[in-house]
């Protein structure tokens, strides 16, 4: 770099001297920073002869001494090195980052793999809890393809991101879904009795009819309310995380998203108030490929969820998400270090949808029935966890049948209850909101009724008015 200065000699080394000050506020000499030999004067910036042509008396260039480039600079935050180098950094690695996987696709631990030991319990548990939300999915599903129910939506294909997540965690722990979570909710506790309510919305629903089809909720089980909208559940785990935290409570929160959810701002905030705050919350993103119908490659150029959490300075993993014991353990060791080390952390599951986005959504308009097969088959999580109960002597082909069968009976007769009960009354509408009715929402109440008496034959005759 070359500084020109002024043609008076005087002023020109005044200029000189000035820049010198500077210089040695970047090689301070101290124990720490030894004072380096920069130039006669010890300075950063010597003069030398301009050999330009139409050179002027008393002109002078300045040239910065590389020799002092490998100081640093105590910067708020920590220590810079400085480089001589003009070096920009890459948009993204050479190599992607790695997955962390236990269990191969045949279920054969893989040699030199290190897990979380599972009991035979909660191995059993976490298997037949798999294959009931898969049951529980096919059924309810069918029944809103027979117009029983106006919504569904499926979590085939990420069974063991639901299931093995949840196994890791303690009833203490708080968890914020997105809404293809309904597994961490049956290990839970949540029986399908009340899955049918919520979903047939009638007066047993906690939510009192007020909510689609699968947005599921349970203050029992810490667990919060689903809510449509993409992200918003991400800044509000970070706060509870907080209040767990100043509480000081043995205990984290838990959000799930897609890889559509960190398109949002909801997450970046997010992850930069957990990060500075030291919120006890795990960021789980199940990124399965697909924002409904947006491949990942046209929302991000980074390498997916993994190094954004890294970007916040979050402890992150990748994981195989159709590997429940890899999922089981990387959550277990996550919980260990929100909780203990009162940090969050990130966990990205590599995952797949096989199943259609929701009963709104056609997947096979904007991806080949070869790839789902692929998935749904070579890659299934659940029957990769079988084969590993099965080889460990904890299951059976007879225990299968028997609970695929008592399974589909029991949601059966669900179903049939929740499509009898009786549905919440129109009052229900304007209530839990406020302690006393303000008096717009009673105007609307009234608004609506005399709108149902003058055209009857359009609203539902089960809803008591």
């Amino acid at each position: 770099m070359a500084v020109r200065l002024m043609r008076s000699p005087t002023l020109a080394w005044r200029k000189m001297a000035s820049l010198a000050a500077f210089g040695r506020s970047l090689c301070p000499t101290s124990p720490r920073f030894p004072a380096p030999a920069c130039g006669n004067h010890g300075s950063l910036l010597r003069p030398v002869r301009h050999l330009g042509s139409g050179e002027a008396a008393g002109e002078r260039v300045l040239q910065v001494d590389n020799r002092c480039s490998d100081q640093v600079l105590d910067f708020p935050g920590g220590k810079v090195m400085f480089v001589p180098e003009m070096r920009f950094l890459p948009g993204s690695p050479n190599e992607r980052i790695n997955c962390y996987r236990v269990l191969d696709d045949n279920g054969q631990t893989i040699s030199g793999s290190r897990f979380q030991e599972v009991s035979k319990e909660v191995a059993i548990k976490m298997y037949s809890d798999m294959v009931t939300l898969q049951v529980m999915d096919t059924i309810f599903y069918e029944a809103q393809r027979q117009g029983r129910i106006s919504f569904y939506l499926t979590s085939n294909g990420e069974e063991a991101i639901n299931v093995a997540s949840a196994a890791a965690l303690t009833m203490d722990d708080i968890v914020f879904p997105q809404y293809r979570e309904p597994g961490v909710l049956l290990w839970r506790g949540f029986t399908l009795q009340e899955f049918a309510n919520q979903c047939f919305g009638n007066m047993l629903d906690y939510g009192k009819g007020r909510q689609m089809p699968i947005h599921y909720g349970s203050s029992r089980l810490n667990y919060f309310t689903v809510s449509s909208p993409i992200a918003t559940q991400i800044p509000h785990a970070v706060g509870a995380a907080y209040s767990l935290k100043t509480d000081g409570k043995n205990a984290c929160t838990i959000t799930y998203f897609g890889d559509g959810g960190t398109s949002e701002g909801d997450f970046h905030a997010a992850l930069n108030f957990a990060a500075v705050m030291e919120s006890p919350v795990i960021f789980f993103c199940r990124n399965n490929g697909w924002a409904i119908s947006t491949p990942t490659e046209e929302q991000f150029r980074s390498d997916g969820a993994v190094v954004r959490g890294q970007a916040y300075g979050i402890h992150s993993i990748r994981v195989d998400g159709n590997d429940a014991l890899a999922v089981y353990s990387a959550v277990h060791a996550a919980r260990e270090m929100a909780v203990h080390d009162c940090r969050p952390v990130l966990v990205e599951a590599l995952t797949y949808r096989v199943g259609h986005h929701s009963t709104s959504d056609d997947s096979t308009k904007y991806r080949s029935i070869d790839e789902i097969e692929h998935w749904k088959t070579a890659r299934d999580p659940v029957s990769r966890f079988r084969k590993w109960v099965e080889g460990n002597g904890w299951w059976s082909e007879a225990a299968e049948v028997e609970h695929r069968s008592s399974t589909r009976k029991e949601l059966l007769r669900a179903i049939q209850v929740a499509e009898r009960a009786e549905k919440p009354p129109l009052s229900e509408l304007f209530t839990d909101v406020y302690d006393q009715v303000p008096a717009n929402l009673q105007e609307q109440e009234k608004s609506l009724r005399e709108t149902i008496k003058k055209h009857r034959n359009d609203y539902p005759s089960d809803v008591p008015v």
